[in-house]
């Protein structure tokens, strides 16, 4: 369809004409992501008649294909001028039911009105700086965290929830303001820690330990797997200063409970052995950020049949992190990114809990047998990540180096080298001789 004629539509105003042109330029469009430029100007009259004409009452159909029209035409970042004034995103946030207003927000009973229009809020903030900040400015954040509070007293479809959480992450991002506002006054990291553990529909055993209802770990289901990833996400956003700072004992009993869910998703795997390396590294990330102290709940699950135990504690999540590593460093693929999360987690696990530092040692540098070969030479743990500490990335080779180095006690004699020849540290980089 010619682009002008939608755009006369459009000017006309008549509400089935323009319903039934939108259908038609929606499904042409519908797989498009490259633009012409010679319609760009069309474009942009395009997207300044939707948003106005949206203002106007009209029926949900024709405010579900007014929006796939508007989540079409944010996909060119020369359109976006429309959707991204106060005007504009107030529309759109009205019709995702999330408009923050000291007045009582408007419901839209419309599902898929909401749904379309967390789409296109999605694509406009995540396109524009200018949406971005109107968005912190208009305080979006807080109809978001209004509704997600809601989730455990009113049925909503996946993908609401999936956009909701989506659009969260997106905020919480790409803006340090909207960070700090969720973490502080809306009490995001208890927030989202509730959601999560309703999306993983977990039950307490222990104060610090969950389980199923019937004791089994199945694999969580797709669409709670995406949803708790981009819960995982949000939480990484809003936490990524605690561990470098102290907490009092009411945020500690929080990021323990956190923790403790975390642990959970470890123990457990999502639909296909990708999904759940993706939703491994999302909670391994997390973890990352949770204050050293509260990092102790991975160890405090008692030790039941089929439990991994050592010195009388159970080991089985650090045992999953130590095979995590292990694939990471067997795929070689961007190690930077994919090494130093789990790498720097397991590093400061062994430096303050003791039984971890021994299990990690008797896992990853066993006593020595074959001295003939060269470190780094063979497929074992200990070779792999001794020939990272000769890495070109120094971060990758600083951490392997101080992963090695805090399990030998930070002492280089437990590397069975001779007294003087204690040259070598994680800050040196140095490979020593292993006998």
């Amino acid at each position: 369809m010619e682009l002008q004629a939608v755009v006369s539509t459009l000017e006309s105003g008549e509400q089935d004409t323009v319903l039934k042109v939108l259908q038609v330029y929606n499904q042409e469009k519908s797989q498009c992501f490259i633009f012409e430029d010679e319609e760009r100007e069309e474009r942009k009259k395009m997207a300044q008649l939707l948003i106005k004409f949206l203002e106007r009452e009209l029926q949900p159909s024709c405010q579900v294909t007014c929006l796939e029209s508007i989540r079409i035409l944010s996909r060119d970042k020369h359109c976006l001028d429309p959707f991204t004034t106060k005007e504009g995103l107030k529309t759109l946030s009205r019709h995702a039911g999330i408009d923050y207003s000291e007045e009582l927000i408007r419901e839209v009973p419309d599902l898929d009105v909401i749904l379309e229009s967390l789409k296109c809020l999605c694509n406009v903030v995540f396109s524009s700086a200018m949406a971005q900040e109107l968005t912190a400015e208009g305080r979006l954040v807080v109809g978001l965290a209004r509704r997600i509070k809601l989730y455990n007293e009113r049925s909503l479809p996946h993908d609401i929830k999936f956009f909701d959480l989506r659009l969260l992450f997106l905020l919480t991002a790409l803006r340090v303001d909207v960070r700090q506002q969720l973490a502080q006054e809306l009490r995001g990291i208890s927030l989202m820690t509730d959601t999560l553990e309703l999306t993983l529909g977990v039950k307490w055993l222990d104060p610090y330990e969950v389980a199923t209802e019937e004791g089994l770990l199945p694999p969580l289901p797709r669409q709670e797997t995406e949803r708790a990833m981009e819960i995982l996400k949000v939480l990484f956003n809003i936490t990524f200063d605690s561990s470098k700072r102290e907490v009092d004992e009411e945020d500690a009993a929080l990021y323990r409970h956190l923790g403790a869910l975390l642990r959970h998703c470890l123990m457990i795997c999502a639909d296909g052995e990708d999904r759940t390396e993706e939703f491994h590294s999302h909670t391994v990330n997390l973890l990352g950020n949770l204050p050293l102290k509260c990092l102790d709940v991975l160890l405090t699950p008692k030790v039941r049949p089929g439990s991994l135990e050592y010195m009388g504690v159970n080991m089985d999540a650090v045992s999953i992190l130590l095979d995590f590593l292990e694939r990471r460093l067997d795929r070689g693929h961007k190690l930077k990114e994919s090494l130093t999360p789990v790498l720097n987690l397991l590093t400061e696990s062994a430096r303050v809990h003791r039984q971890t530092r021994k299990f990690l040692k008797a896992r990853v540098l066993p006593p020595l047998r074959d001295v003939r070969n060269r470190p780094e030479v063979g497929n074992s743990l200990r070779n792999k990540l001794v020939r990272l500490m000769t890495h070109i990335d120094t971060d990758v080779k600083h951490c392997a180096a101080e992963f090695l180095f805090v399990l030998c006690k930070e002492s280089g004699e437990s590397w069975g080298l001779p007294q003087g020849d204690l040259r070598w540290g994680p800050s040196a980089g140095l490979l020593p001789s292993l006998g």
